[in-house]
């Protein structure tokens, strides 16, 4: 009897940590997933009174602000606009001075606390900083491009179900999350302002940066000034990117072999020199004082550089 109910008790503390489990990842995940569908024009809209004021304060969210305008920064301007991330003046100073203390530290052990590590951690931490708005740009556009289609779909199904252009848009800034439905619904609000289609959609390209959009303005500025069916147009375009994305993932299928092995290749000699170090610290001792050391080490890291660009070409290319 007194096994039975010992079982019971772990079936009853089982459940409660399966419950407990589920509850965090609810709160974890699912719930952040679920506030992310809905996007930032629409979370704006709600919080304030008049559109002006959800598109004034959409663009004060994109760029450098005031600094932005700076003579030499336009390019900078573009990038940061790009990867979608609020970097005021005071943000970017915050994350600049948070780099150079990173590699600050590790500079300053080998060559002491002083000028000379400062002035060596800007340069690395200037090349990290525009490393990682790049790739946020890039995961971006990644995600726009997954969702284009589908945008373009609703579309199409609005403007043959007699919507205009302008209210098939909103369809588009209302369903989708972001990144594209903020972006659409920057551009629904400055044709609803008085911009014609053609610049709001040559604005969209700017902010977003994605290749694929040309094709849309292209095809929005010829509908415009000689007429035409832009519902099969756009149908069209929109089969066109699936068929693209589709052949990029096969592309990445079949280049994933190639792919690794670079980065294989590429670790190998640093995993085995620190291995071995770590295993033997005196099995390199003899090396130090050899005069082909260095010209060994140069060599060995220009042909290990040499092909990671011929394997990077292999793998990686336009279509």
């Amino acid at each position: 009897m007194e096994t039975n109910q010992l079982w019971i008790v772990y079936a009853l503390v089982f459940g409660a940590a399966l419950l407990g489990v589920r509850a965090i990842y609810w709160f974890l995940f699912r719930a952040r997933a679920e506030q992310k569908i809905i996007n930032r024009r629409l979370a704006l809209t709600g919080e304030l009174s008049s559109p002006t004021e959800v598109l004034d304060a959409l663009r004060s969210e994109r760029g450098l602000g005031s600094i932005g305008g700076l003579a030499g920064l336009q390019w900078f301007e573009t990038l940061v606009m790009q990867t979608g991330i609020n970097l005021s003046g005071a943000r970017l100073a915050a994350w600049a001075m948070g780099l150079v203390c990173l590699f600050y530290l590790p500079l300053a052990v080998v060559l002491g606390f002083g000028l000379l590590a400062i002035m060596g951690a800007i340069l690395p931490a200037l090349v990290a900083g525009y490393l990682l708005l790049r790739w946020a740009r890039a995961k971006r556009i990644m995600r726009f491009s997954e969702q284009l289609p589908e945008a373009l779909d609703i579309i199409v199904r609005g403007l043959r179900a007699g919507h205009p252009f302008r209210l098939a848009i909103g369809l588009v800034a209302r369903e989708l999350p972001d990144p594209i439905g903020t972006e659409f619904g920057i551009m629904l609000d400055e044709i609803t302002f008085g911009l014609d289609q053609q610049t709001a959609v040559d604005h969209l390209q700017a902010r977003v940066g994605q290749d694929d959009l040309s094709f849309l303005a292209i095809a929005v500025n010829i509908q415009s000034q000689t007429g035409g069916n832009l519902a099969e147009i756009l149908h069209g375009l929109s089969r066109m990117l699936r068929n693209r994305s589709k052949m990029r993932l096969k592309i990445r299928a079949v280049s994933s072999e190639g792919r690794l092995s670079g980065i294989f290749l590429s670790a190998m000699p640093i995993v085995l020199f620190l291995g071995i170090n770590l295993i033997s610290p005196t099995y390199y001792a003899y090396l130090k004082g050899s005069p082909l050391v260095t010209p060994a080490l140069v060599v060995g890291l220009t042909l290990l550089t040499i092909g990671n660009i011929i394997i990077y070409r292999m793998v990686h290319f336009r279509f």
